[in-house]
């Protein structure tokens, strides 16, 4: 008898992915969700049963029940199932499970990719330039690989390739046979009240928790994981970089494309060209050419499709154009993932760079005040939206309205209260033609395109 498992919440991100990889992994898949999405519109037709809404009376008696740590106590179906006694698993467990061969017999060469920033990135280019080249790797990804249109998928071939979450310390439950480590830095601060030494005390139980035959490729060219390193010196890691590195960085070019090379222990490995834009695209690609450099994969299998890669869902997306406007959707919600996305911009010219930020989290956003006042040096001028909470409650002190006060000392800024729909309807009269916009968060502000090109088309009609 196969394996039933419920998903509570299963429309998210990474739980619709975890879903998406039993289904085609031969296990039965139900689970249920407060409204239907794309993603579950997808799962239905692999053959899933979603509910819409939760309720004690959707679960089954004979399921393993898995839930996030956004799910409540008092979650009916939470309740039920632990008044029923069945097993309930954190979705960081069934990765893992997956990761050592769940449904089938076969267990896979697990790659997971890690980090503060970066690890949606490398974990699904590795992913894209794997089935590009017809290896048909098993991946689970935390964002949607464009090309494909996924973010997971049961392959039939050697590789399984992971994100690792390090935000609520669930990262110490994997065992990858390569561990690639992007950077390491201060964030989630609700969860890690002491800065970035408790991200490194995870880490370093992460560390410890992995194979003696494990390889740990590491970028060394990061402050928070040259600390790492110093704490961790009985490790053999192999670094990648710009400086002194195993996997050496060399002859960036920065343009409209990007071109590099990469030289392994002082010798010429590969000469690469990108579409992608931005320093912080090149280290991500370094670390993919070296993961799989070491696990064997021939370079040449999978060269030219480094180019063809334009990046994750919400990194740099395209998401409207209209009026000689182009607008764009960026997951950066962290202040070096903002730094590092409107420093990329500097290789357009003659364009007015507006940057829409929306901040996530109060937490993130009173923690890391400093930081985000430092982080919008690449825009013209910056518009800042409401708080998205994400349940947390206010933070005094950590308002849009004293952000944009204390940020306009820097560059334009204004706040524009609201929706994204009426921040769009603020906007819209405010933009020309030849004007870039980059919408900034993990939350709402996704939709800001779309809200823009319903109003543009309106206007005209």
């Amino acid at each position: 008898m196969k394996d039933k498992y419920y998903f509570i919440a299963i429309g998210g991100i990474g739980m619709s992915g975890l879903a998406k990889y039993l289904v085609e992994d031969g296990c039965s898949v139900l689970g249920s969700d407060i409204k239907q999405n794309r993603n579950i519109i997808e799962l239905e037709k692999l053959g899933a049963k979603i509910f819409i809404g939760h309720d004690e009376n959707n679960l089954p008696e004979d399921c393993i029940v898995v839930a996030s740590t956004a799910i409540k106590e008092e979650n009916p179906e939470l309740k039920k199932a632990k008044k029923m006694g069945l097993e309930i698993l954190h979705r960081s467990d069934l990765l893992a499970r997956i990761s050592k061969g769940l449904c089938k017999e076969k267990k896979k060469y697990f790659i997971g990719y890690s980090g503060t920033h970066g690890k949606t990135t490398t974990s699904g280019l590795a992913s894209y330039v794997l089935e590009k080249a017809g290896l048909n790797p098993s991946f689970v990804v935390g964002g949607i690989v464009p090309h494909f249109g996924i973010n997971s998928n049961a392959g039939s071939g050697d590789f399984f390739i992971a994100e690792l979450d390090e935000s609520d310390g669930t990262i110490v439950k994997y065992q990858p046979e390569i561990s690639v480590i992007n950077n390491l830095e201060v964030d989630h601060v609700d969860f890690y009240t002491d800065g970035l030494q408790s991200i490194l005390d995870t880490f370093n139980v992460y560390l410890s928790n992995l194979k003696g035959t494990a390889k740990v490729l590491i970028n060394n060219d990061n402050s928070g994981n040259i600390k790492l390193m110093e704490q961790n010196q009985g490790i053999n890691f192999i670094t990648f970089g710009l400086n002194k590195a195993d996997y050496l960085i060399k002859n960036i070019e920065l343009g409209t494309e990007t071109t590099f090379d990469i030289y392994h222990k002082g010798e010429f490995l590969i000469n690469l060209t990108t579409q992608m834009l931005g320093e912080h695209n090149v280290y991500n690609i370094a670390a993919v050419v070296a993961s799989l450099n070491e696990t064997g994969v021939n370079l040449d299998l999978i060269k030219e499709h480094f180019y063809t890669f334009s990046g994750m869902g919400r990194r740099f997306q395209l998401s409207a154009e209209f009026d000689g406007i182009k607008v764009y959707d960026d997951y950066a919600h962290h202040p070096t993932e903002i730094k590092a996305t409107l420093s990329s911009m500097k290789v357009i010219k003659d364009k007015n760079v507006i940057a829409v930020f929306q901040p996530h989290r109060y937490s993130r956003f009173h923690g890391l005040w400093e930081e985000f006042l430092n982080s919008f040096e690449g825009a013209d001028k910056v518009f800042i939206t409401d708080v998205y909470s994400a349940s947390e409650a206010p933070i005094e002190g950590a308002s849009s309205e004293k952000f944009t006060q204390e940020l306009s000392a820097k560059i334009p800024c204004e706040h524009l209260k609201g929706s994204v729909s009426e921040v769009a309807e603020q906007l819209l009269p405010k933009l020309k033609s030849n004007d870039i916009v980059i919408g900034l968060g993990a939350g709402t502000i996704t939709t800001l395109g779309k809200e823009l090109l319903s109003l543009s088309n309106g206007a005209k009609v």
